[in-house]
């Protein structure tokens, strides 16, 4: 007997595409709407994220003061142009430095952030969950068990951000393409590796690593990209890390469900 298939115009295709895209982003609207409802919990989920807010400000500062000494180092080459092209060519290369600076700052803001507040993050995710019907088959990791799981995890994304960022950086110096398609490339690419670094603690819950995260995401790749993507550019507004990172780890609590067929309304 042939199994019958239904055929899908291009039309639909990019129109479901779409749609699960700001389903994603729906996902981090829904996860901040949970969790103001619950004051407690948003001065539990802020605090931790104040504390990265200011160690990270102060790189950043620091960053931006020495990015002309820097740039004048990694451009000898231009020491004897004219002093316009040479002004193009070190501004150039401030932007790239402070926008892959800016990638990697949010990604590791993340990692830095739910490890400072992982019980803070733990009981807000753990609230979302029983608030959409609880974990079926819940797994119990011991604490020093689920701190290696995490360490080796975030070494990981650590190094992937590395190895995205180096290109972006490379690519920030070509005229145009490095001011228009290199962002959109690092909100992207940044968003995806968010929206893996957000759903580690869902996933390990259920006993399962970052291969696991990968696979599930994948399989739902619009709505994890439209999640990630919005993180990302929220996390890049000024104070945004800090005021939308509780609401993340609550939306990424419904992602996971999502990815994993099980219920992300309220029960």
């Amino acid at each position: 007997m042939r199994t019958r298939t239904t055929a899908t115009s291009p039309a639909s295709d990019v129109a479901h595409r779409v749609g699960q895209f700001f389903f994603g982003v729906g996902l981090l609207l829904r996860g901040f709407a949970i969790y103001v409802r619950e004051p407690r919990l948003m001065l539990l989920g802020l605090i931790p994220a104040i504390v990265t807010g200011l160690l990270f400000l102060g790189a950043l500062v620091t960053l931006a003061y020495t990015s002309p000494k820097l740039a004048a180092l990694l451009t000898p080459f231009a020491d004897d142009w004219a002093d316009w092209l040479q002004t193009l060519v070190r501004v150039s290369v401030i932007v790239a430095l402070l926008g892959v600076a800016g990638l990697v700052g949010v990604l590791t803001f993340t990692g830095v952030t739910l490890a400072i507040g992982d019980p803070c993050y733990e009981r807000i995710s753990e609230w979302v969950e029983d608030r959409c019907g609880g974990v079926a088959n819940r797994v119990e990791v011991s604490w020093l068990r689920s701190l290696g799981w995490g360490i080796a995890d975030s070494i990981r994304m650590v190094a992937v951000s590395v190895a995205v960022g180096v290109p972006l950086f490379v690519a920030g110096f070509l005229p145009v393409v490095g001011q228009t398609v290199v962002p959109v490339l690092g909100a992207v690419l940044g968003g995806w590796l968010l929206a893996l670094e957000l759903t580690g603690g869902p996933f390990e819950r259920r006993g399962r690593r970052l291969a696991d995260r990968r696979q599930a995401l994948g399989a739902v790749r619009m709505a994890t990209l439209g999640f990630g993507t919005s993180v990302f550019l929220a996390f890049v507004i000024p104070l945004g890390a800090i005021l939308f990172t509780p609401a993340a780890v609550a939306g990424a609590t419904l992602l996971t469900r999502h990815a994993l067929n099980e219920p992300v309304d309220e029960a």
